[in-house]
């Protein structure tokens, strides 16, 4: 456990030495955040409601998504391990006497909590100053919430690593980034909240791995019925069944695909 917390500051540490990058990601998310903001106050002028939704839930949605695209990384950077297995380094990470996986996870954390506190929690501000954001009254929720981002985080980091270990069959997990960072913010609910969908196709993307990223943290914060049983509580249950699902696959991945590993020119 020891080497999990130090790999853990190590990431946090490590991040928090871009702090001009961090400057930009949070004017970046803040503008990109205003002006999905500005379309979505525009659509509801023209319709109240939708599918449970109003105009202060819409772009609430849309801040807490901007708050959170830096810790969940959805549209990258892709986790090191994708080049590390495509360069053969890999080979270096499976000769330390702890888990693979756990060893990504405790850095990737670290880069999750310094991109929450420092990019998140500014941008969400920003949004405060903007627009009538819905917030939580109660400090059980804020908690609850809390919880949701930390879920959020993991399924994540989960479904980012089995994109890189795809590189141990495909020598190149590019491709797979291409087109998850197209798709996954969609299926997300990090562009369009999902009740904005065709109410058929919104239920099916709810239930996926990637609504758990944005669209059920957005949900749990804004207090939404539409929740799995209806609770913010429900919410938890599937973000947490999708993290340990994904993590446990990863952990099987990963022993498949340690038994064969390939470097390039050699």
């Amino acid at each position: 456990m020891r080497v999990y917390l130090a790999v853990y500051a190590l990431g946090l540490h490590r991040y928090s030495t871009y702090r001009v990058a961090t400057i930009a990601g949070i004017f970046t998310n803040a503008v990109f955040g205003a002006i999905n903001a500005a379309v979505m106050l525009a659509l509801f002028s023209v319709r109240p409601e939708i599918n449970g939704y109003d105009a202060g839930d819409a772009v609430t949605q849309v801040f807490v998504g901007q708050a959170l695209i830096g810790m969940v990384a959805i549209m990258g950077p892709p986790l090191e391990l994708g080049e590390r297995v495509r360069s053969g380094a890999v080979a270096t990470d499976m000769l330390r006497p702890v888990s693979m996986m756990g060893w990504w996870l405790a850095d990737d954390m670290g880069r999750a909590t310094f991109n929450l506190v420092f990019r998140g929690v500014p941008t969400f501000a920003v949004g405060l100053v903007l627009f009538d954001l819905v917030v939580p009254s109660e400090p059980g929720r804020w908690a609850i919430a809390l919880v949701s981002f930390v879920l959020a985080a993991l399924v994540s980091f989960a479904l980012r690593y089995l994109y890189e270990l795809a590189g141990f069959w495909l020598m190149d997990s590019t491709g797979i980034w291409a087109v998850a960072g197209l798709l996954g913010p969609v299926a997300a609910g990090m562009l369009i909240p999902l009740p904005l969908f065709p109410p058929a196709v919104a239920d099916v993307l709810r239930v996926l791995p990637w609504a758990s990223i944005a669209q059920i943290p957005a949900e749990v914060f804004l207090g939404k019925e539409s929740l799995p049983g209806g609770s913010p509580l429900g919410g938890l249950a599937l973000q947490a069944a999708w993290a340990a699902a994904l993590l446990a696959l990863g952990a099987r991945v990963t022993s498949h695909a340690t038994r064969k590993v390939v470097v390039q020119g050699g």
